[in-house]
């Protein structure tokens, strides 16, 4: 695996921004690092009209405050983020290929690109639903009537682009580049079971001009911290994509996640407020996996991701909740 590790990505745009970034030690577990200058410390006012560069975090200070209150507000700024930076570096994290890995399963939807037929090789992006196999390889279900199904059986070669978050850039982007081939005959029926797993409405796969298409990797790439001052990035071979393995408790992040949002928000908050001594003034959970959670959350008017871990792996659902009423207890038990 190359990787190209960065300092902790700390710029703040208006959506949100993950605090984290990719990087392995010795033991191959996600670390964090920071540098602690809130010159890095922004957060972003934008507009689809106007952009500006964004003032620094301590600027939420009032500009009638004294010099005195002033360096008060900057420095219990910075101490906060710098309460932040210390827990992010110590958060325990999946492996970034096991990460990538259990993204790119659970996934759904992509960006395909092929080398245009039409327009001279150019190449040519198309909107797709996809599933996984067994072995971690992007499946298509494609029409031969598709502009890409053509491009792809003259030209074998794409890429396949999926984000965590379409809706936040600085967040994780995976891009797999290989070769598209027929599925066997053979092998038609595992995939068929595995596309309509991810796509159960998809009853079109069974029409005549429909074939199945399997993406065979040959360099699966990631990059966080896109849009931001730094940036983490890697990529792995094939056979470390095909040797790595899914998360088996990321599958559990939409039921557990729905029901702690909707129900346990204050509860939620509470754990983040534990966990990080920081006094944020909201947090939902975005996923989870073994090691722990993912939140959204909001400080005076800054909102960002934070990794929340478990005390201990989590070994199954129900072991989730164990963990989950520990960390609240412990949380209360602070506060009280």
């Amino acid at each position: 695996m190359k990787s190209l590790a960065a300092p902790l990505r700390c710029s703040i745009p208006s959506i949100t921004s993950r605090i984290r970034f990719f990087t392995n030690n010795n033991n191959g577990r996600i670390t964090t690092t920071c540098t602690a200058n809130r010159h890095l410390l922004s957060l972003s006012k934008s507009s689809s009209t106007n952009r500006r560069r964004p003032p620094p975090i301590s600027a939420m200070a009032s500009s009638t405050q004294s010099p005195s209150q002033s360096a008060s507000s900057e420095d219990a700024a910075t101490d906060v983020f710098q309460i932040i930076k210390d827990h992010q570096e110590k958060a325990a994290r999946l492996p970034p290929i096991e990460e990538v890995k259990t993204i790119l399963h659970y996934g759904v939807r992509g960006i395909l690109s092929t080398f245009s037929q039409k327009c001279d090789g150019y190449p040519s992006g198309s909107m797709v639903d996809f599933a996984c196999d067994a072995s971690g390889s992007p499946i298509l279900a494609v029409s031969s009537l598709a502009v890409h199904t053509k491009d792809l059986l003259a030209n074998s070669k794409c890429s396949l682009l999926l984000a965590k978050d379409p809706e936040d850039r600085t967040d994780l982007v995976i891009t797999v580049h290989g070769d598209a081939v027929p599925v066997p005959m053979e092998d038609r029926d595992a995939i068929r079971t595995a596309y309509l797993a991810r796509h159960p409405e998809a009853f079109w796969v069974d029409f005549g001009d429909f074939q199945f298409l399997r993406i065979e990797p040959k360099v699966v790439r990631f990059v966080s911290g896109v849009a931001t001052a730094l940036l983490g990035s890697g990529e792995f071979t094939k056979e470390e994509f095909a040797a790595a393995k899914v998360d088996p408790i990321y599958q559990f992040s939409k039921p557990v996640t729905s029901h702690m949002n909707k129900d346990h928000s204050e509860d939620t908050k509470l754990m983040v407020q534990g966990s990080t001594s920081v006094p944020v003034d909201f947090a939902y959970m975005v996923d989870l996996d073994s090691l722990g959670f993912n939140v959204k959350a909001g400080y005076q008017g800054t909102n960002f991701k934070l990794r929340i871990p478990f005390p201990r792996r989590a070994e199954n659902r129900k072991d989730v909740k164990i963990l989950i009423v520990e960390m609240l207890q412990a949380a209360k038990s602070r506060v009280n």
